[in-house]
């Protein structure tokens, strides 16, 4: 009976060695002994197959991430923050990759958005030799971790362009281990590393660049706390083109005078859907069948940083100069923010709780699909400690019910919304002018520069400038500064030429 499909391929060797036959297991003794097999250890122990034919580029970044240690920052599935392919959407629509793959540009920038610290290089930008300086640091260490971007032709392997990490290297025959993520088809195999650099050297077809290689390691600051820019919504390219682009001509034409007519002509600009584009991070949880309310020691530091950060925003003078504006009954850009009180909170905290039922179905971007029959917003003390504000909310969708948490950062020492109904909301949440007051901060430098009157000039310098927050605000801004680079990068099409890391 013929049997549809393909089982695996046999690996050409030569040039490729298995890693699992007789060759290839001493090749693996003698370079643990010659210390080139420590990054080896924490890759295995994350080591996974590529889930599309087309995610050799996520799977690859996935695996190191995970093996780095690296905190999403949001949930995957059930209650684990993890690194799946699924989640890996900021610079390419997933199912855009699912059809054609992704670029060496694009997943360099997945990598920056993650949070990781990277360095790429394509071949015209390296040598063979530093390529090997690069294996050999990475390989003897398990800090850093290695993801070539090759041909397979090269090895005399089916198919063309793909990425896996590199798992280690034996000096003495000049070796590298590839663990290929597509273990459907090739297992894990050792190859020249001359040739490897000869995979890598080719061009191509897709963005008419060579291939090359990137160096992942983790970052010495913590990426994004409390807020994160979106592209999820379609809208992210015009409202990125409007703060980097638009915004300084704006306030370069403009005859501003004093802080009101800087805000005013920037945020009586807002694009529609601006809402969309920046967003602040909640903590999602199942709620507990039997009503019981306690946080863990991890949710209680996570949920205090927020709290911090949301603290330091609102103590600097910019927020007060944003909140001053916003509260205007002159306002007009209201219909483009809304307004948080008690009259649209509940709307916010179903639409909260729908996205996180999303996320602990591993339904990632879903909660259209679900229905918040009702929400709850109450606070509650846990030893004695400060209350802590949870959106409670009974989530339906086609399968069945579920009950969602999500606790919320509060700037209020004291609260008193014990119960269901829409009262004390005002405040105990990120809003628009604390929200509005970090994309301000994290706008580039150089956008304030046209203004015309120099006290003003000055005085806009005194309160935008990162160099006088505190330090967790002050990483927190640097973060948004970098996405939003890197989404301008997206927007402008350059982030194949352009592989370093955002400066701030």
């Amino acid at each position: 009976m013929a049997m549809a499909g393909l089982y695996r391929r046999i690996l050409p060797s030569p040039p490729a060695i298995d890693f699992a036959s007789s060759e290839g297991k001493q090749l693996f003794l003698e370079s643990i002994q010659s210390g080139t097999m420590e990054g080896f250890f924490k890759l295995i122990s994350y080591f996974q197959t590529q889930s599309e034919p087309a995610y050799c580029g996520l799977a690859s970044l996935a695996m190191v991430l995970n093996a780095l240690s690296i905190d999403p920052g949001r949930k995957w599935k059930g209650p684990w923050r993890w690194f799946d392919e699924s989640m890996l959407d900021c610079c390419e629509p997933l199912e855009k990759v699912k059809a054609t793959g992704i670029s060496f540009g694009k997943l360099v920038c997945l990598a920056h958005c993650a949070g990781a610290k990277v360095e790429a290089f394509r071949t015209n930008q390296s040598t063979i030799n530093d390529f090997r300086k690069y294996i050999m640091a990475c390989s003897t260490s398990d800090n850093c971790h290695v993801i070539s971007s090759y041909h397979r032709g090269t090895f005399k392997q089916t198919g063309t362009g793909h990425f896996s990490p590199i798992g280690g290297y034996h000096a003495g025959k000049d070796m590298a281990l590839i663990l290929d993520v597509a273990r459907f088809k090739y297992p894990p195999h050792w190859v020249p590393l001359k040739l490897l650099w000869e995979a890598m050297n080719t061009v191509d077809e897709a963005s008419g660049r060579p291939r090359g290689f990137m160096l992942i390691s983790r970052l010495h600051r913590a990426p994004a706390l409390l807020y994160t820019l979106s592209c999820k919504h379609e809208s992210w390219v015009s409202i990125a083109k409007f703060l980097v682009d638009d915004v300084p001509c704006l306030l370069k034409s403009e005859d501003v005078k004093d802080i009101r007519n800087v805000l005013s002509v920037i945020l009586s600009s807002l694009p529609t859907h601006f809402r969309e584009f920046i967003k602040w991070v909640a903590e999602v949880r199942t709620r507990e069948e039997d009503g019981s309310q306690s946080l863990s020691q991890e949710e209680k530091e996570r949920l205090a940083i927020k709290e911090e950060v949301l603290k330091q925003v609102q103590e600097i003078s910019l927020y007060k100069h944003v909140t001053e504006f916003l509260s205007s009954e002159k306002s007009c850009c209201k219909t483009i923010l809304g307004t948080e009180n008690e009259e649209n909170f509940p709307e916010i905290a179903a639409h909260v709780c729908c996205q996180g039922a999303g996320l602990l179905s591993g339904i990632s971007g879903s909660s259209q699909q679900f229905c918040c029959q009702a929400t709850c917003v109450k606070c509650f003390k846990v030893n004695g400690d400060k209350p802590v504000t949870v959106v409670s909310g009974t989530v339906v969708n086609g399968s069945g019910q579920q009950g969602v948490e999500v606790l919320v950062p509060s700037s209020q020492s004291e609260l008193s919304c014990w119960g269901c109904g829409p009262s004390n909301y005002v405040g105990m949440y990120p809003a628009s002018n604390d929200i509005l007051t970090a994309l301000l901060l994290a706008l580039p430098p150089e956008t304030w520069s046209g203004i015309k009157e120099e006290k003003l000039l000055q005085e806009v310098h005194g309160l935008v400038s990162t160099e006088n927050l505190p330090t967790l605000l002050q990483e927190e801004v640097l973060h948004l500064r970098g996405q939003l680079q890197l989404l301008k990068r997206c927007k402008d099409n350059k982030v194949e030429e352009d592989l370093g890391a955002p400066l701030f």
